[in-house]
């Protein structure tokens, strides 16, 4: 793959999660049945708007360019604490939130062409 394919994918890679991520964040954030679901588990309704609007913020981030850093990692912690979350209640189902970390890391490094060359001489 040459140089210009990978920034291409990395580009269209960091689209593609950052899109779903706000698309699922927007859901998360506006449905009242999150907002059950959480207080089911026993915690506060608030923390389903809280958490959805952080990962938004994080999302719009993540896809500025030059904050894509910023905003991995922040989606990183969002994503950590949403599994901890999920595991701390016994729902085990975390597969989505794995392939979303997994996914954001490999976005986060710079792939700009200038120093994608510098690093492969």
């Amino acid at each position: 793959m040459n140089l210009m394919q990978r920034v291409a994918s990395m580009a269209l890679l960091r689209w593609t999660v950052g899109l779903v991520v706000l698309w699922e964040s927007c859901q998360f954030a506006a449905s009242t049945a999150s907002v059950h679901h959480l207080q089911r588990m026993g915690l506060p309704g608030w923390i389903a708007p809280v958490l959805g609007v952080a990962e938004i913020g994080a999302v719009v981030v993540f896809l500025v360019r030059r904050l894509r850093r910023i905003g991995g990692y922040a989606l990183l912690v969002i994503f950590a604490i949403a599994a901890a979350l999920h595991i701390l209640h016994g729902q085990f189902e975390i597969g989505p939130l794995v392939v979303y970390s997994a996914a954001v890391l490999v976005c986060i490094p710079d792939c700009a062409p200038q120093e994608s060359s510098r690093i492969m001489r």
